[in-house]
């Protein structure tokens, strides 16, 4: 006999915990899935373990850099030292999210779920039925397409390596490829990462995205553009990586290239729910336009950026909706973007070719930061800043960061945006001195 509820959430991470708990606090019989691990992406195996070893990373550039001045001196390090500190802000998630939806009340269930019909879905055997879904099942990595892509290790099991190989390539040039690229060649690796076309990160400002590879070579990192990966061999110990015409040999060799929403295990079609490859279509709501029972938010929305504090967002409004306050999305144009690699590049608003396809009047302020102050007290020789700004009412319509704390910096830009405020008014305050905010008003 199937097992009633009023919500099953399928996804335990930013998009669902949030929804399964406040429903079932309000009274709903809530079923919570999860196939993985229960917390979801970012804080098992996404950005929370990989801002640790960013961290690390960091230190031991600053570390390298101070050296070079010859003021301090090299410092060793240790990649499973590093790895076993990482384990501990990630090792208790799945049991604490598990605990925290037990105790609102939530049913919760592990495995791979699938429906059968508009209102049912089969998990290990068992037909649970509802009155609503809610789609919050993260992303996956993509399917590759070439020979021997099943040689290769996703960045969850990388961030997991007790052991941190010699010779490393990343297949992709994205968040995940630049990220870890720069932590592994922190910790001693040879690392190459090779890219399909000449425009690794196209989300992100082309000119500082010229300054990340920039830095990324200074720091040992060969970027192979216009190297698509077409074969993947093991030779002994070795692989052998064929793209773009030549041979690559490495130790290991990591999936970057891009993740997708991970909802092709769901028999979608069954239960009259449109998508795209971007994910569920939704409308402002986060409602399925095609079934209005079920909802989708997070990586596994076609909607907002895929982006962390989006998914969280996404939770909280379809908690609202489901409970009756009717709350819409908001406009991303605020909503920031981060790579963080070894110095992070940033950006939110528009870029310089979206500002210009609009026919907006513009004027970029372009400035090489590499020889300001906060950059030079660091022997940082690769920072720029870019802010577009509209000349009829000289608000910030986007801004894009490589340098020390451009992924704090970045905020200041988004709230810049979002309160619609006039280069005077970013210019007015006075600012702490000397400190990189301070720079903004110069950035402007």
């Amino acid at each position: 006999m199937a097992k009633e509820y009023d919500l099953i959430v399928l996804g335990t991470g930013g998009a669902g915990y949030r929804v399964a708990r406040r429903c079932s606090e309000a009274g709903w019989r809530v079923a919570a899935i999860d196939n993985g691990l229960f917390g979801g992406t970012c804080d098992n195996i996404g950005c929370i373990p990989k801002k640790v070893l960013v961290g690390a990373a960091e230190a031991a550039d600053l570390n390298r850099r101070f050296n070079e001045l010859g003021i301090v001196t090299k410092a060793d390090t240790d990649w499973q030292k590093l790895v076993e500190f990482k384990r501990i802000f990630v090792q208790k998630v799945p049991d604490e999210t598990k605990a925290g939806l037990t105790q609102a009340g939530v049913e919760i269930y592990g495995g791979s779920p699938r429906f059968v019909s508009e209102n049912q879905v089969e998990i290990n055997g068992q037909t649970l039925v509802s009155k609503f879904f809610h789609i919050a099942v993260g992303a996956k990595p993509a399917k590759l397409q070439f020979v021997g892509s099943e040689l290769l290790i996703t960045s969850d099991r990388f961030l997991d390596l007790n052991e941190l190989p010699a010779q490393i390539i990343f297949i992709g040039g994205g968040y995940v490829s630049f990220e870890l690229a720069h932590v592994a060649a922190r910790f001693g690796a040879s690392v190459t990462i090779l890219h399909t076309d000449d425009r690794p990160l196209p989300v992100f400002d082309p000119d500082g995205v010229k300054t990340l590879i920039a830095a990324s070579q200074a720091a040992g990192i060969k970027v192979e553009l216009s190297a698509t990966a077409e074969d993947v061999a093991k030779n002994g110990d070795k692989f052998i990586v064929t793209a773009g015409g030549k041979n690559y040999e490495a130790d290991l060799v990591v999936h970057g290239a891009g993740r997708l929403p991970a909802i092709d295990g769901l028999n979608l079609e069954v239960a009259n729910v449109n998508y795209e490859k971007r994910g569920v279509i939704v409308n402002e709501y986060l409602q399925s336009v095609s079934n209005p029972s079920v909802y989708a938010g997070g990586d596994a929305a076609a909607s907002g950026p895929p982006l962390s504090p989006v998914a969280r967002l996404h939770g909280t409004i379809v908690a609202d909706n489901l409970l009756g306050q009717k709350t819409k999305q908001p406009n991303y144009s605020s909503t920031p973007s981060v790579v963080f690699t070894v110095p992070p590049l940033a950006r939110v608003g528009l870029l310089e070719s979206e500002a210009k396809e609009k026919g907006l009047d513009i004027r970029v302020h372009t400035e090489d930061i590499s020889g300001w102050f906060d950059a030079k007290r660091t022997n940082l020789k690769s920072a720029m800043s870019k802010v577009i700004i509209d000349n009829k009412t000289d608000k910030v319509l986007g801004a894009h960061l490589i340098g020390n704390h451009a992924e704090d910096l970045i905020n200041i830009f988004g709230l810049a945006i979002e309160a619609g405020l006039t280069v005077q008014q970013i210019q007015a305050p006075i600012y702490s001195f000397p400190t990189p905010s301070d720079d903004i008003r110069f950035m402007v």
